[in-house]
């Protein structure tokens, strides 16, 4: 039956056919396949005997093609190298191909920080992409595991799904952000620094629902603080700290440039700077999708240039 022809063949024995047929000779045909002249011999036999025909006949200078080696070369030939070049394009992946819309939700504290850097720069790689950034909330996780979110960012949370891969991508330190004549003058300070202090906490949901790091950390070196002020709206926290003693934990991501009003201190826990690792997630099918390597790649890059320009913004 001429189905049989098909399914009962290896294309791996056709790839071999065809070298043969370009080759016509049995030692130039192993070498280039990277295998023994005997597993080519081995072919040609399984070749043979599925066709039912010679298809090689030796000559003084090698191999002779039947003409059923022929036809069968002629008709073979285009499906294959499609196929190969099919087959090969699987692993290309180019984001300004990409089409549609994606919504990747980011932690308040990043979603509120490097959005124009990041938005600019996914645009310019994809370019006919439309692009959903959206705030970190209580239902991401399950956003995630139903494809309604494809890629999210946030500190290391507990919770998460096993059905959702998380990657590290890179670190943040800590930093805490007041009003420019705060009694706090120094520019590099322990926690010890703020006791008493009002704290103005930016609510990240699922991360520090019904804590405050900065508290705990005060708290736990004996100093009098509490959270006077909680919000998700990075403006609104601002507002307050300009305006008062308080202040607002954050890290060196904050755009200190656009606040001139404002100060970014560094502190020293144990005397060192607090680092905080970000990671991104995504469902586990997609953990090793080129699409999502990408934006791995795009977001680190975007944090780590903030970091950079606050780096610079700080030492001048």
């Amino acid at each position: 039956m001429p189905h049989q022809n098909f399914y009962n063949i290896d294309l791996n024995l056709l790839r071999t056919f065809l070298v043969l047929m370009q080759e016509k000779n049995m030692r130039k045909s192993s070498e280039r396949l990277f295998v023994s002249q005997p597993a080519i011999s081995q072919t040609l036999q399984k070749l043979r005997h599925h066709f039912n025909d010679e298809l090689f006949v030796k000559v003084r200078h090698g191999l002779e093609p039947t003409p059923f080696a022929q036809n069968l070369a002629r008709a073979i030939s285009p499906h294959l190298n499609n196929l190969e070049s099919a087959l090969g394009k699987l692993h290309e992946f180019s984001p300004k191909e990409l089409t549609g819309t994606m919504k990747i939700a980011l932690s308040p504290h990043i979603l509120s920080t490097i959005t124009g850097t990041l938005f600019t720069a996914l645009r310019e790689d994809a370019p006919h992409l439309n692009i959903e950034l959206v705030n970190w909330g209580h239902n991401t996780n399950e956003d995630i595991q139903k494809g309604d979110v494809f890629y999210g960012v946030h500190y290391d949370l507990d919770g998460i799904s096993k059905e959702i891969c998380r990657t590290q991508l890179t670190a943040i330190e800590g930093r805490v952000i007041v009003r420019k004549n705060h009694p706090v003058q120094q520019n590099i300070t322990t926690p010890q620094a703020f006791d008493g202090f009002e704290i103005a906490s930016q609510l990240l949901p699922g991360f520090n629902d019904n804590v405050c790091i900065a508290a705990n950390i005060l708290n736990s070196l004996g100093c009098k603080t509490r959270v006077g002020f909680r919000s998700e709206v990075l403006l609104a926290l601002i507002d307050v700290v300009r305006n008062t003693d308080f202040v607002l934990p954050h890290s060196n991501l904050f755009p200190i440039k656009h606040f001139p009003e404002l100060r970014a201190v560094t502190i020293l826990l144990n005397d060192k700077i607090p680092r905080y690792d970000l990671y991104s997630y995504t469902h586990n099918k997609d953990r090793n999708a080129q699409t999502k390597k990408w934006l791995d790649s795009v977001m680190t890059n975007a944090v780590e240039q903030q970091i950079s320009l606050n780096s610079a913004l700080h030492c001048q």
